[in-house]
């Protein structure tokens, strides 16, 4: 992966492999263009996504298509009310020596789809946290290394409230974006009711392997960025804060709390690899706007005032944009 000349021809050699991606990833997903540019470039940031929708939209189908032309290791996760945190961490037997031995789970892979999330209790949830944080699980007092690089994509319904944990702040805040997936156009769900229903395969390419991914995530943060977007977005972070100096007027009236220090450092990063598929070489303040949403809409969290009037987060976060 050391073929390039500079990071400039990296850059374009990054624009080229995610055209490559969508192209073959819109063999399977129809009509979600937003969304796979949003899943991928939290893959390229080496951030972990939240995919937030009503059933049959397609996530699963998404998460393991991804996988393929990926080339990773691919493991799924279904979260249940009984799921306990050894039953996806690990687990340690013992062995005909008499000696304990680490079995371990499923979230030893490249990328983890973590299905319907919201319907494990916070044990298991909490299980998680280190994972995806620091990339390693610690189990019986030893460390153990996640293979690099390491995703979680995890999904949730939001009409099933029955039987459902809402997802810790802490959790939440470990997900770089999060995604909402809606119903396709008519125009799309005709094609995908046209594709589904045949015998037809059809066969995916990969695009990238494991080392390569980790060299653009690496090129990624090489990318420099001017001082004027820096703040920019550190000043939509702080905007979202009530009660703090900078606080907009719309967080003091609607939000009970704003996002903190880790949506700075992830506008940052995501409008950097946003600016890359675009083929530019440094970030500007239409590629924070860009990824805002999508990082914002899981760290802000609405007052009664706002639930009373019927403001959407997403309102909120327009009017602040």
């Amino acid at each position: 992966m050391n073929n390039y000349k500079d990071d400039v021809e990296a850059v374009d050699a990054l624009k080229n492999v995610y055209e490559r991606f969508s192209t073959e990833i819109k063999k399977v997903i129809f009509g979600q263009d937003d969304v796979v540019k949003e899943v991928l470039l939290s893959v390229f940031s080496n951030g972990h996504c939240l995919l937030v929708g009503v059933p049959g939209l397609a996530k699963t189908l998404l998460v393991n298509t991804l996988a393929q032309v990926l080339g990773l290791k691919y493991k799924r996760i279904q979260f249940t009310p009984d799921l306990m945190p050894s039953d996806i961490i690990g687990t340690e037997i013992l062995d005909e020596n008499r000696k304990f031995k680490f079995i371990k789970g499923p979230l030893f892979a490249n990328i983890i789809l973590a299905d319907e999330i919201n319907r494990t209790p916070p044990k298991t949830q909490a299980a998680l946290l280190e994972a995806m944080q620091e990339k390693n699980v610690t189990a019986g007092g030893t460390k153990y290394e996640l293979e690099k690089p390491f995703f979680v994509l995890a999904t949730q319904n939001p009409i099933e409230q029955e039987g459902t944990y809402p997802l810790p702040e802490a959790q939440l805040d470990r997900f770089m974006f999060n995604i909402w997936l809606d119903y396709p156009s008519y125009e799309d769900e005709i094609t995908i009711v046209e594709n589904t229903t045949t015998d037809n395969s059809v066969s995916l390419n990969t695009i990238l392997s494991a080392e390569e991914i980790i060299f653009f995530q690496k090129l990624i943060r090489r990318i420099p960025i001017n001082n004027n977007v820096l703040q920019y977005a550190v000043n939509l972070a702080s905007l979202t804060r009530p009660g703090t100096e900078k606080a907009h007027d719309w967080a003091n009236q609607y939000l009970e709390w704003g996002a903190g220090p880790r949506a700075s450092q992830y506008f940052v990063i995501g409008a950097k690899a946003h600016a890359a598929i675009n083929g530019k070489y440094a970030p500007d303040i239409e590629d924070v706007k860009a990824v805002a949403p999508a990082i914002l809409r899981h760290r802000i969290v609405r007052n009664y005032k706002a639930e009373a009037e019927g403001i959407s987060v997403d309102a909120i976060i327009n009017k602040l944009l």
